[in-house]
């Protein structure tokens, strides 16, 4: 058995109305990988920050730990000076620096205030070497996808001497092949014998590498699973998780569709920056009442891109097509006039574009619809305001201490049905919802599936884009593929496959070439 690298005990950490943390105990050993797992709102995020020092010494009982050694953490630069470097979920990454000046950004290569730019560089590469990368170091952030992104944040934990990294949802935004390089390189890191946390709801991807499975539910500890010596099944640590069997990942649906009520005809979209570069080429969509659709691709495919033109053009320039609901066009040519056209987007980005996250829960569930709530004089109703956000947090169960806690203090999943809350009370025809589910929970996941049912059945019409597969399959009624920009392939979802779908892409792509 291998030595104990960390242990806290009996760590209590309270939020205003919100026990957050209650008696938890946690331990992980040396040179293993230990999943942190349960659903949002949980604690898993919060210990982690305890752990770092984000919420630092005094602001919680309990005691850490780390090499046989207390901890008292003042501030996130102690914690890793002795080796704790935490990767959270929203990289830290400054776009337009290079990807040497964010490597070591805090932690210059300088001798008396000046930058030593052949040690930097050099360094670089090394870095970059271990983590897979063969970028230059001069490279630009902005110009790297997510996943390449996400190893450059890892080569920064790995110029700090880590000793022992966490990674929070470190693939929640990552494609398949991204995320299984990503996990393939915690493996070799295990090898050459580094300790990693590794928060994730991605349950195969916590079976597929996790040596010890810990459990956090309420904001305590339930259990710790050993994967090493025990078979531990994706349905035991839901068990664990929401103190039940799922027996069902995807509520069961009745479909009753009736005529197209939207479509989008002929679409083109180029590119905001580059007007000569064809982002969507000629789509063609349409849904029905009361169905679920389903737009799968993999990342970079146009998905996200086609979903923020047509609502409101909030992506692209020169855009053309029609937009019809009902056989008749209608004007999207703003966000107020495609919400007005009783169309709703649900962004990919619930924190940047979904939210204001210093605003109470009240204030977001009615942003999208303030008429509403307001006098003829445009002076917002308070009463009525509150008695909107109240009933939206019953009805969609949102997780929190009142209508007046703060949007960031929330859990994600609680996050994502504060950003649906707000689009319901749009009382929208046309719902768009792009990765509804991303880095929430199979519980939360199994509620935003209910409500999505439930809106279809009220005769909405549901677009939802996702790039997980299982998900798309499950939901959705018919299904849209799309590959770099256009749509290559319709199919129902009885007759539809993860197998079909990828056959789809790479038939496109070969085609391409050719």
């Amino acid at each position: 058995m291998s030595s104990v690298i960390l242990e806290m005990r009996n760590i209590t950490k309270t939020f205003p109305g919100v026990k957050a943390l209650d008696d938890v105990n946690f331990s992980v050993q040396q040179g293993e990988i230990h999943a942190l797992v349960g659903e949002n709102g949980a604690g898993k995020s919060t210990l982690m920050k305890v752990l770092s020092g984000v919420y630092p010494h005094g602001t919680y009982t309990g005691e850490i730990y780390f090499q046989g050694e207390l901890c008292q953490f003042k501030d996130i630069s102690q914690s890793e000076k002795m080796g704790i470097v935490i990767i959270h979920q929203e990289l830290a990454l400054i776009p337009f620096l290079s990807i040497a000046e964010n490597i070591f950004l805090g932690n210059e290569q300088a001798h008396r205030g000046i930058v030593n730019w052949n040690v930097t560089i050099a360094k670089t590469q090394e870095l970059l070497k271990k983590v897979g990368l063969r970028e230059s170091p001069n490279t630009l952030i902005t110009d790297l996808g997510v996943g390449k992104q996400q190893l450059v944040e890892i080569a920064k934990a790995l110029s700090k001497e880590v000793k022992l990294l966490i990674l929070d949802e470190p693939t929640a935004s990552l494609n398949e092949t991204d995320s299984e390089a990503l996990l393939e390189l915690l493996l070799q890191f295990k090898q050459q014998g580094m300790t990693s946390i590794l928060i994730s709801h991605k349950l195969n991807e916590v079976n597929k590498v996790a040596d010890s499975i810990t459990i956090l539910r309420d904001g305590a500890t339930i259990e710790t699973l050993d994967s090493r010596n025990d078979l531990v099944t994706e349905d035991r640590i839901i068990r664990g998780m929401v103190g039940r069997d799922l027996t069902h990942r995807y509520p069961p649906r009745e479909a009753e569709i009736g005529e197209v009520i939207f479509e989008v005809q002929n679409w083109k979209v180029y590119h905001p920056i580059h007007p000569d570069r064809k982002v969507i080429d000629d789509v063609n969509i349409h849904v029905r009442k009361g169905e679920v659709v389903g737009i799968a691709g993999l990342m970079g495919s146009g998905r996200t891109e086609l979903a923020m033109s047509v609502f409101g053009r909030a992506y692209g320039k020169n855009i053309s097509g029609l937009v019809c609901k009902h056989g008749r066009e209608i004007d999207t040519s703003s966000v107020h006039k495609a919400i007005a056209n009783g169309l709703a987007y649900a962004t990919e980005d619930r924190k940047n574009y979904g939210l204001v996250l210093i605003q109470p829960i009240k204030n977001n569930v009615t942003l999208a619809n303030l008429e509403a709530v307001s006098g003829r004089a445009g002076v917002i109703n308070k009463p009525k305001e509150m008695v909107v956000a109240k009933d939206y947090r019953t009805s969609l169960s949102i997780k929190s201490s009142s209508i007046l806690q703060e949007t960031v203090n929330l859990s994600g999943g609680n996050q994502q049905k504060v950003v649906l809350s707000k689009w319901l009370f749009s009382n929208p025809d046309i719902l768009i919802l792009d990765e509804p589910t991303r880095g929430i929970d199979v519980g939360a996941k199994y509620e935003i599936y209910t409500i999505i049912n439930r809106l279809a059945e009220e005769g909405k019409g549901i677009i939802v884009i996702s790039s997980e597969l299982p998900e798309i399959l499950g939901i959705c009624d018919r299904i849209y593929v799309m590959n770099e920009g256009k749509i290559v392939g319709e199919m129902s979802a009885k007759e539809a496959s993860q197998e079909k779908i990828m056959a789809c892409i790479m038939q496109q792509q070969e085609v391409a070439q050719s």
